[in-house]
């Protein structure tokens, strides 16, 4: 499809709540209703989990072992789970603080039956997956850098929760996938393998 790049709003510095409160009120949620995000929401999530922070070396919102970045972060998007934007895949691109749309449908439900039948998945307006190109990290550290790049993973994933929980949205990480299936699902080119799955939304 024709790459047409949607233009993120910068997110709001000034949360709801403290980090502290975010931590202690941090918690897994599987249960959505099926209000909307906005794009103003979306912008804060992705931003939180590879978003940049500093001009130097593009420094990110999560740590990277040696700044390698192996990580990318796609959004699916469901019908009608975002108020001002389409259905599909989109994948995020940090330098920019853009979306690049990667597909057109609504591929919840197939995430879902890749997640091996957890259907709170296809419950939620969106669900951002977190993909990994090892090689960016073993390159420079060789085996250890899978270990790195899990690490990081963690990382995101920990930003996007209590991103999600300034935000009054919920969340949960998703590990347990069948990798081959999601990674077809959500059309992720050849050298990227899924790590983690987090579908957002309001709380039920």
């Amino acid at each position: 499809m024709a790459e047409k790049r949607i233009e993120l709003p910068r997110p709001d510095m000034t949360g709801r709540k403290t980090v502290e409160k975010a931590i202690e009120e941090r918690r897994s949620h599987r249960r959505f209703d099926d209000r909307p995000l906005s794009l103003k929401q979306l912008s804060a999530l992705l931003w939180s989990a590879q978003g940049i922070t500093g001009s130097q070396d593009e420094l990110r919102a999560s740590p990277s072992a040696g700044a390698t970045f192996p990580l990318e972060a796609f959004t699916a998007v469901g019908d009608s789970g975002m108020s001002d934007m389409d259905q599909g895949i989109y994948r995020y691109v940090p330098a920019d603080h853009e979306l690049v749309p990667t597909g057109s449908e609504d591929i919840r439900r197939g995430a879902a039956s890749a997640a091996l039948g957890q259907n709170f998945v296809a419950a939620a307006p969106v669900a951002i997956l977190l993909a990994a190109q090892y090689s960016r990290t073993t390159a420079q550290y060789g085996d250890r850098g899978h270990r790195y790049v899990l690490m990081e993973a963690g990382h995101a994933s920990q930003n996007i929760y209590l991103q999600a929980e300034s935000l009054g949205l919920v969340t949960v990480a998703v590990g347990a996938f069948r990798d081959g299936p999601m990674a077809r699902i959500f059309d992720l080119p050849g050298e990227l393998d899924p790590l983690y799955l987090m579908p957002v939304g309001h709380p039920a």
